[in-house]
């Protein structure tokens, strides 16, 4: 136990200088990017050096989770309540999106990777990380492979979607910008155990309802119910969100770390194609709905951009598009994904596609 909490604590550290030097460098998303990579390194070229079996505490990461969930529901006034009926259509396009995305990366994981046929349909799933892995083994799917296909769809879109807005803004955008929805202020936890405590209550309630990434979702629905209604003050300082990038940047890192030869090669090409051809697909609906929903391009582009719940919500977080506006697309599709597989489960396993 002591060598597994010496190992995450050695790891987040090595994730914060990974991170500084990201931001020292204006890349986007710098802390969980930076830290990311530095992690990786880590179990890629010093794998020797951490513990047999070790897994990145995930009790430990679910406290950052709940810190990102409350920042992005405290978002939550009653002017966004306003757009949501204006997003019907965005909301709508969603639903095709998942039908599009499902098929095409099917047809290249199976035809241009030559995956079995499990194997392609579930890594093919454009969202319910979880639960794209735990059907996809039951149906016989080679599960590492699957892992990694999964894990290389939301680290290519973290990664692809910030730098393609950085280009298409003409400069850094997000908190290599500067720009931050925390308090100003370093010192000020005056709202600490405001935030906490609802943090603690989402726990209590996400998973008993089994919310998607309930982890996040609980602590964001309780926050965005508390700052709506006024009751109270949801702030943190800047540096606390920084601090929850390179922990969760960290856990990510250290799932590609035991990745190793063709097979990662073969899988990080064809990973490329597949989110390539999901972030056409939702820039081809993001230009169509520009007018429709009155919402500006780069809003909608993180909207269907198809990383998970908490990356994509850092994504907007950092890039100051309203995070609880984006993070509602980002259920919405992973609800209809698990409800896609749920649906289709039982012929993938009797029939294999």
């Amino acid at each position: 136990m002591r060598a597994k909490i010496l190992t995450t604590l050695v790891l987040v550290l090595i994730g914060g200088v990974g991170g500084s030097v990201a931001y020292w460098l204006k890349l986007p998303l710098p802390f969980m990017l930076g830290s990311l990579v530095a992690t990786a390194l880590v179990g890629l070229l010093l794998n020797r050096y951490v513990p047999q079996g070790y897994v990145f505490p995930q009790n430990f990461r679910l406290t950052f989770l709940a810190i990102i969930g409350v920042m992005i529901g405290a978002q939550v006034t009653p002017d966004l309540l306003n757009l949501l009926p204006a997003m019907l259509a965005s909301f709508t396009a969603i639903i095709l999106f998942v039908g599009l995305a499902h098929v095409g990366n099917y047809l290249i994981f199976r035809h241009i990777g030559g995956y079995d046929r499990p194997t392609a349909f579930y890594s093919g799933t454009p969202g319910g990380l979880l639960e794209s892995i735990a059907m996809g083994e039951a149906a016989g799917a080679d599960i590492a492979t699957l892992t990694m296909q999964q894990f290389l769809r939301i680290i290519l879109v973290i990664t692809l979607v910030p730098i393609g807005l950085s280009i298409y803004m003409g400069g850094p955008v997000g908190s290599a910008g500067g720009m931050t929805l925390a308090h100003a202020n370093p010192s000020d936890f005056s709202h600490l155990h405001e935030v906490v405590l609802t943090g603690l209550l989402g726990i209590l309630i996400g998973k008993p309802l089994r919310l998607p990434a309930w982890q996040l979702t609980g602590p964001l629905f309780a926050a965005a119910i508390v700052a709506a209604s006024g009751f109270a003050v949801l702030d943190l300082p800047n540096w606390m969100i920084s601090v929850c990038q390179v922990v969760i940047g960290a856990s990510l890192g250290m799932r590609l770390g035991g990745l190793r030869g063709r097979a990662v090669l073969r899988g990080m090409g064809l990973g490329l194609l597949s989110v390539g051809f999901m972030l056409i697909v939702g820039l081809v609906f993001s230009l169509f709905l520009v007018q429709l929903t009155g919402q500006p391009l780069d809003v909608l582009i993180v909207s269907f951009a198809p990383g998970g719940v908490t990356e994509m919500a850092l994504v907007a977080l950092s890039l100051n598009a309203n995070p609880a506006l984006v993070t509602a697309h980002h259920i919405w599709r992973i609800i209809l994904t698990v409800i896609e597989l749920a649906l289709i489960g039982r012929y993938v396993r009797s029939r294999a596609l």
